[in-house]
């Protein structure tokens, strides 16, 4: 049965109560969760789950499981879980947080950067988009002085949901060129920056891009025919 996957409708949420759905030998898939996997560039979330005798479970990762669910990494030596307990989870929010604010900084990115992204990735120190574009075109200054031009227009993000089909009549809307977005559900997930940019993405955003507060871009280097590396920080 597959994982609620509360974070795609509130990647706020810090905290809620799951039951263990399935263990395995390193982790357990619950029956909702407010952990994101690890995909498209954005790595899985950390965090506790908490048992009713307040034991707590250390995640030090999650991913996608073959089911549909997420598997729960859990820290190595951990207490065995069981099938059917209830369990409160809980984020390790700041680094969460971070990622958000990266992730949709990663998205303005590739709006100053008008070229093709083939590859990216996003941690919590430090954000990088590959585009396929000449290096002479690109210059430190004016990325970060554009993107944060952007942020200081404090728009709200929004999530739209349109059908396979539909993207396939707009493909245009897919910027990567490494990462295709996932079809097969019947549905694709936007996220939309209203007047500034629209793409597939299924990762966790801010609501705000005045929450990302200011980049600065720290790397452009060659890393090979097809891509040339921007590197970013967020600037608190």
């Amino acid at each position: 049965m597959p994982t609620e996957l509360i974070f795609r409708e509130d990647a706020y949420l810090k905290t809620t109560t799951a039951t263990v759905a399935a263990v395995g030998e390193v982790g357990v898939e619950l029956d909702r969760t407010i952990f994101y996997p690890v995909g498209g560039g954005q790595p899985g979330d950390h965090g506790v789950l908490v048992r009713p005798s307040g034991a707590r479970v250390a995640v030090v990762d999650a991913r996608k499981s073959e089911g549909g669910g997420v598997l729960h990494v859990l820290a190595p030596g951990s207490e065995r879980l069981e099938p059917g307990e209830p369990l409160v989870l809980e984020l390790d929010w700041p680094r969460r947080y971070a990622l958000m604010r990266m992730h949709t900084a990663l998205h303005l990115l590739s709006c100053v950067v008008v070229a093709p992204v083939s590859g990216g990735n996003v941690a919590v120190d430090r954000g990088q988009l590959d585009f396929d574009i000449d290096m002479s075109r690109l210059d430190a200054e004016r990325i970060a002085r554009e993107a944060n031009l952007l942020i200081a227009r404090a728009v709200d993000t929004r999530t739209i949901w349109i059908s396979d089909a539909e993207l396939d009549a707009q493909p245009e809307l897919v910027k990567t060129m490494s990462v295709q977005p996932p079809r097969g559900a019947g549905r694709v997930r936007l996220l939309e920056i209203p007047g500034i940019d629209l793409q597939p993405c299924g990762g966790t955003h801010v609501r705000n891009i005045a929450e990302i507060k200011g980049v600065r871009v720290t790397k452009i280097k060659n890393e090979g025919k097809r891509n040339r590396r921007v590197e970013i920080a967020l600037v608190d």
